[in-house]
């Protein structure tokens, strides 16, 4: 039998990095980095493009205006980091849900997506409601 070879980045190194990030990110924006009101705003931007103008009178969007800005491109940091960790170590694969969801919910793709999605749904709603 083969012996498995785990390619992928140290635990430590990466949790120091993002240590670091996090860091940098109070120092030099003067905020502390998260992404769920970069969901919100990307919504938006993308609701303007489509010439939705209801976008703009929404009391939420008066006070943040969907626009591309720090956390935006820390969202888009993070997921090149990811591609670039797992393409440099090896591990990369095109996957939309992991295999180990088969066991608890069943051999069909569609109903473990619908799953994961609904997760996300209801992640994104609880950092929303904690205003994260």
């Amino acid at each position: 039998m083969a012996k498995s070879e785990d390619k992928g980045w140290s635990p430590y190194l990466a949790g120091a990095l993002s240590g670091v990030v996090s860091i940098l990110s109070v120092l030099i924006a003067g905020k502390y980095f998260g992404a769920s009101t970069t969901f919100v705003r990307s919504a938006g931007i993308i609701e303007k493009l489509f010439g939705a103008e209801r976008v703009a009178q929404m009391a939420y969007f008066i006070e943040t205006v969907p626009k591309i800005d720090w956390q935006w491109m820390f969202v888009v940091g993070v997921f090149l980091g990811s591609l670039i960790a797992s393409t440099t170590s090896r591990t990369f694969q095109w996957k939309a849900v992991p295999d180990m969801w088969e066991t608890r919910f069943g051999p069909s793709k569609a109903k473990r997506g619908i799953i994961a999605f609904m997760g996300g749904v209801i992640a994104m709603f609880g950092a929303r409601l904690a205003d994260g």
